[in-house]
Formats: structure tokens, sequence, C-alpha cells
């Protein structure tokens, strides 16, 4: 059975705290208070924080109930309880969007936008991305009257780094200069988060919305893009199931210098705190653990947890991480097998090249988190220590042995 990962933080200010479990008894005709909230991207690491903590019965703004969407039917190992309904419908596909919500359109009053496309240069993510986020709301307006009031936005760092996987803008980029903070003017490059940005400014007043931007996220899925954690576990159990060693892929820069990371947990009670607190509406928020670290103090977490030696990074000792990833496909179908596991595809867990490309920045990849607890967010986690707690949830989802 799956155990759910500790809460983080309590609210003095509300006696509420944020907790992991736990379904909403079912209402088809909700009362016209409950809020009624819908996490596009369910299956995601965020989107899974997201349910769970929207789930608890101590959650800000509550109780509330919830539906959870993605592309795909439920995994085994989603938890059975959470969201209190699932649905399965293409966001791209506008005709399929409707069929689905329009039984629900008139109970939802929030969204929390957690899902992505990825594809093969910003144009193209900002078409996809754009359509699939208006084809949500477009369906979930068609309700008369609709309750929808409020949508969170989930974005991330790249909006003051530029498009960094763009194959031809992605060499030309200029960024900001570290701590990134909320304030700082776009970037002239197009960027589908600024377009998703403005595409919810769009609705204002008859809509709020809050976008909160994440760093390197940590958290516990098969299905999320850019998933930097499980490509990590799925390296080391690589080298410990073929005697390899775990060695660090980056430079010498990023080993000794702070980066910081973004638990699923903490930002999903900053989403959630953010689409019930009234001044926090309309807002970009920075969304962070509140600490940094070193790529070599995380090394040596990974090597506890995963039980292989420590190698000394060695900026002498050049490998092709990425192209050595790239082939051990049926290294990771052989784990699975003798272990057990849930059935992944190992080229659609990990994400080698944008994993690589973290690890070779020539600046400390860090946000400033002053923005948000200046208007009274105070969400934290100790990125260390929850290496290893997510670590855990993906062994006890059977995703890792």
């Amino acid at each position: 059975m799956q155990q759910s990962l500790p809460p983080l933080i309590s609210y003095p200010q509300t006696n509420r705290s944020i907790s992991l479990s736990l379904s909403l008894m079912e209402q088809e005709v909700p009362n016209t208070n409950t809020p009624v909230a819908l996490v596009v991207g369910v299956t995601g690491m965020v989107g899974l924080s997201l349910a769970e903590a929207l789930n608890s019965p101590t959650a800000l703004g509550g109780p509330w109930k919830v539906y959870g969407s993605a592309r795909r039917p439920k995994p085994t190992w989603f938890p059975s309880s959470t969201p209190d309904h699932y649905i399965t419908f293409d966001a791209l596909n506008f005709d399929d969007t409707l069929k689905h919500l329009s039984p629900i359109a008139h109970e939802i009053t929030h969204v929390f936008w957690v899902a992505i496309q990825v594809r093969e240069n910003e144009e193209s993510n900002i078409a996809a991305n754009s359509t699939m986020l208006e084809n949500v709301i477009k369906a979930l307006k068609s309700a008369t009257p609709s309750r929808l009031c409020h949508i969170s936005l989930q974005t991330g760092t790249k909006h003051y780094m530029g498009p960094i996987s763009d194959p031809v803008l992605g060499t030309q980029l200029v960024h900001h200069e570290p701590p990134f903070h909320e304030d700082m003017p776009r970037l002239p490059y197009p960027n589908f988060y600024y377009a998703l940005e403005d595409l919810l400014a769009s609705y204002s007043p008859s809509l709020t919305y809050s976008v909160h931007r994440s760093s390197i996220i940590i958290g516990a899925s098969s299905r999320s893009f850019y998933n930097a954690l499980l490509t990590l576990c799925v390296y080391a159990t690589i080298c410990k199931y073929q005697g390899l060693p775990f060695r660090y892929p980056g430079t010498k820069y990023t080993w000794e210098n702070f980066c910081d990371m973004s638990d699923a947990r903490v930002l999903a009670e900053q989403q959630i705190w953010a689409a019930v607190t009234d001044r926090a509406k309309n807002q970009a928020f920075n969304c962070t653990n509140g600490d940094v670290y070193t790529w070599k103090s995380l090394w040596k977490v990974c090597c506890e947890v995963f039980d292989v030696e420590f190698v000394p990074f060695d900026e002498n000792e050049k490998f092709d991480w990425v192209g050595m990833m790239k082939k051990k496909g049926r290294v990771w179908d052989e784990i699975v097998e003798k272990y057990g596991l849930y059935k992944t595809n190992m080229e659609e867990i990990v994400c080698p090249e944008a994993f690589d490309a973290v690890l070779h920045f020539g600046f400390p990849h860090v946000c400033s988190m002053n923005k948000s607890r200046e208007f009274g967010f105070f969400g934290y986690a100790n990125t260390l220590k929850s290496i290893g707690l997510w670590v855990g949830r993906l062994r006890d989802m059977k995703i890792i042995p």
C-alpha cells in the first residue's frame, strides 16, 4: 500500500495545514459554497500532489471536491481515492474537451493548470499549450451559469532564461542575472509561458489567476516531462545494477555552486494558498523550497539512497552521459522485469538532454522567494531530505526498485 508523504508546514494565521491524503465524499450536486477544483495534468508530479493536498480535510479554503484530468487512463500507481473523479480527454481537441467537461462545467470553480506539451521548437510549444488552455477555459465557461472564478498556472524559470530547449534560439539566449525575481522584464524571445500568462490576463476581470514559477521539480510520477528526479533515479539504478560508477555528468561550476529545487508539495501548497487568498490574485510567484544546495551535496545523498559509491568529480574525465543513457533502454527493461516494476519505457520517463543542460549552467540557478513571503506564503521544504522522501514514494509506486 502506498504511503503518502508527510505534510510540510502549518499556517498559524488560519490554524490549518496542508497534508496529503484522504478523499472527499462524492457529491454529484455540490453545495453552491463548495469549491470544486479541476486539476489538469493530474498524473504529473505536481498534479498528484495537488490532488492529494486538495483532498485533505484541512486544505485551505476547503473542503474541496476534486476532479483530475489527463490524456491517458489512470496508471496503476496512482492512488485509487485521489482525486474524487478522474477524467480522460485530449485538451488539444476542443470537441473532445467539451464532450468530457460539459457535464461538470457548471460545478468547477477553480482550475489548477499543471499540464504541458513539449514540441520541437518554441513556436510549436506556444501553439500547442495555448490551444489546450483555451479549449479548457472555453469548455468550462460554456456552462450557464459558470462558477469558474480562478485559474492557477504553473510555469517555471524558463521565464527568466528563455526557451533553452529550442534547437535554434537555445544557442542565442541571454538570461537574467540570478537570483531570479518576479518583476524582471520579459526576455525578447518567444516563450509559451508568456503566451499562457497573456491568455489568462485576457479573461480579466471575469476570472482571476495566479502564476507559479517553479525551479527543478522533485516529486513522484512516471508521466512528467522534465522529470529530473526520475532521471537521476534511473541513472543510479542502472549504475548499481551494472556495477558502473555513479559519475557526475555536469561541470565543476555546477558541482560547486548553488542551485534550488521545488518540492511538488510546496508547489501544491502555494497554488492552493493563492487560489483562496485575495491579495494573491492576478500575481506571479516564484516557488522553490526556500533553501539552496550544491550538486556535490545532492550527489552524496543520492549515493546513500541508492547504495552506490560516491565518486568525486574529476573535470578531466569527460564522458558522453546523454549518449550512454540513450543506450540503456534494454537494461532498464531488464530491471523492470526483474523487480516487477510498473511497465515503463526508459525514453518516456527520463529527460537526459534537459537534465544535462541544467548540469552545464554557467550561473547559479537560484530564485528569490521574497515576494511570496511578503504576500504571506511561507511554505518550504528541506531539499536534501525531500530527495529521500520522494525516492521512497517512487519505490512504493513500483516505478523504481
